[in-house]
């Protein structure tokens, strides 16, 4: 049994058969559904390939006996050395480390790390005793770790009061369980500072280094004028590159794509292994317009075998555009789309690739979609992450953002992923294009239809990003006063916040008036009519005001008025009417409305369909439930006038005494 990790118990093993030593990482679950939650986002690192990363062997799940607990096992490769041991012996020999070997060590966790990214996968536990030394020249990042297992507040906890050591690596955010890839930049800056510093600080000096930086970039300063003074080895490039990767905001701190450009491009560190990734040899062109000239099966062997060069990607691509759809094997092409996506998430930064990209998918997709509304699209989490870290990195394009809406409304008509969506972070990036695209129509009206599709049938997660959302839509459709389409989606949007209680009171007023001027400027949309009466009914339950509003509006005219040109425009769709009918009944519910209806001739209207709709349950409940309140009020009204008569009609009294009122 090795030192415990931060969450769990380390063994090292021996294979009976070959007797090559493995290490089982044992972590305890709270249950079955978090195991299997962990299981589920650890299972894609076994099938990494990447000479500088230690893969996991085998994933496995045991019981405890002793515990009554769930353990989840991680097999990985045994290596007695380490980064942090050799951090350990320069401080106790108080030696600068070599600084060709460190730039070669460096450069190998570099490539490792920007291919994991590509792949939009994140350490989360990046340290010196995770960097094995599988050789002096060779390292390899190991313990990759997945948000179910560093999410486990209290494992987390106790390790910290056991050892202040396993969590001084980590990001401020972190620390409050928010990981990215900035997280991991972080870390890698932390691992940089220690071996540049590792001469003249010992392990606790170095551990409340890394603590403080997290609350103060000062301590920062200090310790690299140290280093200039002390005449560390390349503290120029550390004095650039540090302040960059340890920023406190996460949004601050450049990327491992910036890091290798400012350290082995630009910069004079080099390693055998950044030199072979930047220097690959570009595949002549004859060789691919071989291979790309062929059926689908030759291209994709063609994007398989040259995965790493985003032209053999591009031009694949652009030709599967080209061909029939009944020669791309449609239905699921599964292994098309795979490597479609495997492309996207490699070549993450160029903007024509994902372009390309998005038009594939949406053909392949929407062809399929056409043929079976019910097939099932194949789409997981990390597809979807690495989807939207598409989008923030190409954040101006138009074009792309439109196409990633489509994909991501196709996706999230399969109920089972919405959820994982919002954790994703879409609201927050739909919030952020509504805001900074408010003038631009296509945008917002693609944003509108996902949100619709996001919002239907959906489990809100978190309430805070949606509550924001009606303000913002109130602003797209004051900015888009005559577009149809816009206000279609719009009440649409506006219906179902007001449903889910994601709507403020003060808001009611502004949204009534905007789904009734909908209703004016496009009475001939039915969609529009019956989304539109839907969410003024859900409004009008809830507020007097809002009802009060739907009645009579603040920019004149009346809302029962238009809500009579309606029935005569609908007078034969039982949907419209019976919406129509609900926005009625919950008028209905208020007194002081009352008198309005009576006066509009609401009470006729209700009739005629009383005896137009007898079939429908529904729509007879709730104009039965106006014609009640409407016959309560005029029994009410004519109890009141006769109860007058028969006061006005008695004797005068008495001079000196008060009359009644």
């Amino acid at each position: 049994q090795l030192s415990p990790g931060a969450l769990g118990v380390n063994l090292v093993v021996e294979e009976l058969a070959t007797e090559a030593k493995l290490v089982i990482k044992q972590v305890e679950c709270l249950d079955e559904h978090h195991t299997n939650e962990a299981l589920e986002e650890l299972r894609p690192l076994l099938k990494l390939q990447h000479a500088h990363i230690s893969l996991y062997q085998e994933l496995f799940i045991t019981w405890n006996s002793e515990v009554s607990s769930l353990s989840l096992c991680l097999v990985m490769e045994y290596s007695q050395g380490s980064l942090q041991m050799v951090i350990q012996s320069k401080r106790e020999e108080k030696a600068v480390m070599d600084p060709k070997w460190m730039q070669e060590i460096l450069g190998q966790m570099l490539d490792a790390l920007e291919y994991l990214h590509q792949l939009s996968i994140i350490h989360r536990n990046l340290k010196p005793s995770n960097i094995s030394l599988v050789s002096k020249n060779h390292c390899k990042l190991q313990d990759l770790s997945c948000n179910a297992l560093m999410t486990h507040r209290a494992k987390w906890n106790v390790r910290a009061e056991e050892d202040p050591f396993q969590k001084s690596w980590m990001a401020p955010e972190a620390l409050d369980f928010t990981f990215s890839q900035m997280s991991d930049v972080w870390s890698l800056g932390c691992i940089m500072l220690d071996m540049a510093s590792c001469s003249f600080l010992n392990a606790t000096e170095a551990m409340h280094l890394r603590k403080s930086l997290r609350q103060n970039s000062g301590s920062l300063k200090a310790i690299l004028k140290t280093m200039e003074e002390k005449h560390i080895p390349d503290v120029e490039t550390f004095s650039d590159l540090l302040p960059l990767m340890l920023q406190i905001n996460p949004l601050d701190r450049i990327t491992i794509k910036a890091v290798v450009h400012m350290t082995f491009v630009s910069g004079s560190f080099k390693s055998s292994c950044v030199a072979v990734t930047l220097h690959q040899q570009v595949v002549p062109e004859i060789i691919t317009s071989i291979l790309l000239e062929g059926n689908v099966t030759s291209i994709l062997e063609a994007m398989e075998n040259f995965p790493s060069r985003p032209e053999v990607q591009l031009k694949a691509m652009k030709r599967l555009l080209q061909i029939p759809e009944d020669q791309l094997g449609l239905p699921w092409p599964m292994g098309l789309v795979e490597v479609v996506v495997t492309a996207m998430k490699l070549h993450e930064r160029i903007l024509d690739l994902q372009l390309c990209a998005c038009s594939l998918l949406l053909r392949i997709l929407s062809h399929v979609l056409v043929q079976d509304a019910e097939a099932q699209v194949p789409w997981d989490i990390s597809i979807i992450c690495s989807l939207l870290s598409i989008m923030r990195s190409h954040s101006d394009s138009e074009q792309l953002i439109i196409q990633g809406y489509s994909l991501l409304t196709i996706i999230s008509s399969q109920v089972q992923v919405s959820e994982e969506l919002q954790k994703a972070g879409l609201f927050e990036l739909i919030l952020e294009h509504l805001h900074r695209f408010s003038k631009d129509r296509d945008i917002c009206f693609s944003a509108l239809g996902l949100l619709w599709s996001l919002l239907v049938d959906a489990i809100i997660v978190n309430k805070d990003p949606v509550v924001k959302i009606p303000a913002l839509v109130i602003q797209v459709l004051d900015t888009h006063p005559t577009d149809a389409e816009i206000a279609e989606a719009g009440c649409a949007v506006f219906w179902l916040l007001s449903l889910l209680g994601c709507m403020s009171e003060w808001q009611f007023e502004k949204v009534v008036e905007l789904l009734l001027q909908s209703i004016r400027l496009s009475q001939e949309r039915v969609l529009l009519v019956n989304n539109a009466y839907r969410g003024l009914a859900s409004l009008a339950k809830v507020s007097e005001l809002a009802a009060f509003r739907v009645v009579m509006p603040q920019d004149g005219g009346s809302g029962l008025t238009l809500l009579q040109e309606t029935y005569q425009l609908y007078k034969d769709d039982p949907e419209v009417v019976e919406n129509l009918c609900m926005l009625l009944a919950h008028l209905s519910s208020y007194k002081e409305i009352l008198p309005e209806l009576e006066s509009s001739g609401i009470r006729a209207l209700v009739r005629e369909i009383q005896g137009r709709f007898t079939s429908s349950l529904e729509l007879v409940s709730y104009a039965e439930k106006v014609s009640l309140s409407l016959e309560a009020a005029l029994h009410s009204s004519q109890e009141r006038k006769l109860l007058g008569a028969a006061v006005g009609e008695e004797a005068p009294l008495p001079e000196g005494r008060p009359h009644l009122p």
